[in-house]
């Protein structure tokens, strides 16, 4: 595998562990985006980024500038894997709409974009995460859905291995 990072973007502690099971899964790197530097971004190959929801379906707070940083980064030919975390039962209008803010905002940057999920087994109402028919990463609610989270992760590394 080529050198990876692990950034995420955490408020209460979910996504961190989230990240830090991925990263300890690949043996990459987990750094949280407040370190996301230009230097970081050049010196890997491989970026797997990940961010809770908040609000409306917001973006983690700490991203808007990690959003910042990779955007002025030059990101073409680099693989790109996205994770999201969400409440599907309390903002199921909204989930995992962090998910898609990211997505958004790095999909014209010349990346790879790898690592879209099937909707199928998830319940919501609706999604800025998904993009036709599919999530744009992988969604975890690790609230209400905890006892998927490990099965769902070892089922989308094994998706996005063979392209890091």
């Amino acid at each position: 595998m080529k050198k990876t990072v692990v950034v995420y973007g955490s408020s209460t502690g979910t996504c961190e562990a989230i990240a830090e099971k991925i990263g300890a899964k690949l043996g990459a790197e987990v750094m949280n985006v407040q370190d996301l530097t230009a230097d970081v971004v050049a010196a890997n190959e491989n970026l797997i980024l990940g961010t809770s929801t908040w609000g409306a379906g917001e973006l983690q707070d700490d991203w808007y500038d990690g959003l910042k940083v990779l955007q002025s980064a030059d990101l073409t030919g680099k693989v790109i894997a996205l994770f999201g975390c969400g409440d599907c039962e309390s903002y199921g209008d909204t989930f995992v709409g962090g998910l898609g803010e990211l997505y958004d905002g790095i999909k014209q940057s010349g990346a790879r974009i790898v690592g879209s999920v099937s909707t199928d087994g998830y319940t919501f109402d609706d999604s800025a995460a998904v993009v036709d028919g599919k999530f744009v990463g992988l969604p975890l609610d690790d609230v209400n859905e905890d006892n998927m989270t490990d099965g769902r992760i070892d089922a989308w590394i094994a998706q996005i291995s063979p392209n890091l």
